[in-house]
């Protein structure tokens, strides 16, 4: 007698992404209310089991779904706005955009627009640090998407949801006593950077983390300039003044980290601290390429991100797979950043640096099913030799058929289905 479950994606190349990098020719996925139970031959697995719903995924690419682990989702409403400048000044023009155009209602319809767009490109999580994260929640919870949010700090005149240091504390503690546990998730808080918070502050937000075992994420070292600014107010580095104030640590997501030392980067090694790596909004505001070969070589854990689609233009986390694959190639090895770390770093590399590595990230029972479908009938992706290397430097995110999140089909045939495109589209047209 075969046992029930929910859904059966069955037919496909099952490319596992566990540590023996796995791939199943003609494989099967067995899902039960959001958990994988089985990956094998499609032939074992579709005896075994009986399933309420199924994909054939025959002629295609089964794989975990993408994890974006730096964006900020509702800056699609700003897209083109603040193209070919510097850091700095890209700063100061969307911080006064975000002032005047930012409500709960206007990010949740730039955040369903950033669902449909990630959706269609594979990506299944994301972790988004932005103002009003409770109205992106609940676009979220509506379209069934993986969303990993919380409360942001950001000590500027006129901040966007108009709340002072002070009442943003308490309001973030109220915040992650009410959050749910789910597997999956985890809390989060997010500090802006040590160009906008003070050191005491940033201690204060630590420890408020810790206290409620929530990841904290911050910017750090995105370029050059603002490193110089944090050693002339502090007299230390950004790097260096996490690591003298103790944030360093597994609990510790930093985003970018362009312009580091050797001494910094043994220091994010020792200390377990992770990294999103942004290569294409890195080279759009001209900040540098990230130091990730020798991060890699030193241990440390490095997953990919867009960055908000006014910096990158894009939530494509396959074009960032791409560009991470090509751009530490240019020093003259290239063998720098291979085609399989590459993918690793969009998978199970960025889910363990949001401390989720045990639920999300490759196909294995037990974990949660968050997985795509990549159409291989493409004539730029035949013949098809090496599945790691057709993701990295042939596939684009037009190519994902079926995308599912929590064992749910969000997208079938390239067909959305928990979210109405038009209507987001039209709404954010609106808006803009």
């Amino acid at each position: 007698m075969s046992e029930h479950v929910d859904l059966l994606v069955h037919g496909g190349d099952v490319l596992t992404v566990d540590e023996a990098g796995t791939l199943v020719r003609g494989g099967a996925v067995a899902v039960r209310e959001g958990e994988i139970v089985a990956v094998g031959p499609a032939t074992e697995v579709g005896t075994a089991y009986t399933a309420a719903e199924s994909i054939d995924a025959e002629g295609c690419l089964v794989l975990p779904g993408l994890v974006n682990t730096h964006t900020h989702l509702a800056m699609t409403l700003l897209r083109g706005r603040a193209d070919d400048v510097t850091l700095q000044g890209f700063l100061e023009r969307v911080l006064r955009w975000e002032a005047e155009l930012l409500s709960p209602k206007n990010v949740a319809a730039a955040v369903r627009v950033a669902i449909a767009e990630s959706l269609r490109a594979g990506v299944t999580s994301a972790l988004d640090m932005y103002w009003f994260h409770e109205a992106a929640e609940r676009v979220a919870r509506e379209t069934g998407w993986r969303l990993h949010t919380g409360p942001t700090f950001m000590d500027v005149p006129d901040p966007a949801d108009g709340l002072a240091y002070g009442e943003r504390l308490a309001w973030a503690r109220r915040d992650l006593a009410d959050r749910s546990r789910r597997p999956g998730t985890r809390p989060v808080l997010f500090a802006h950077s040590t160009y906008t918070l003070a050191p005491d502050q940033l201690l204060e937000i630590a420890a408020l983390a810790r206290e409620f075992g929530a990841l904290l994420h911050i910017h750090a070292a995105e370029n050059a300039t603002e490193v110089a600014t944090v050693e002339v107010r502090y007299g230390k580095r950004p790097v260096e003044l996490l690591d003298s104030l103790g944030l360093l640590g597994p609990d510790l997501l930093l985003a970018h980290a362009v312009d580091l030392t050797g001494p910094e980067i043994a220091a994010l090694a020792r200390t377990g601290t992770s990294i999103a790596h942004c290569p294409v909004s890195n080279l759009k505001l001209g900040c540098g390429i990230a130091p990730v070969p020798r991060l890699l070589s030193a241990g440390v854990t490095v997953g990919l991100g867009t960055d908000g689609a006014v910096s990158s233009n894009t939530l494509d986390v396959l074009g960032a797979v791409r560009q991470a694959a090509l751009v530490h190639k240019a020093a003259g090895d290239p063998t720098a950043v291979g085609a399989e770390q590459a993918v690793r770093m969009a998978t199970i590399e960025g889910a363990r640096a949001l401390g989720l590595g045990d639920h999300l990230g490759s196909l294995e029972p037990g974990k949660r099913a968050d997985l795509i479908v990549l159409d291989l009938g493409g004539p730029h992706l035949r013949p098809r030799h090496d599945p790691w290397s057709t993701l990295a430097y042939a596939a684009h995110s037009t190519d994902v058929r079926d995308t599912v999140v929590e064992g749910r089909v969000l997208m079938r045939g390239r067909v959305l289905t928990t979210l109405d495109e038009a209507a987001a589209l039209a709404d954010l047209e609106a808006l803009a």
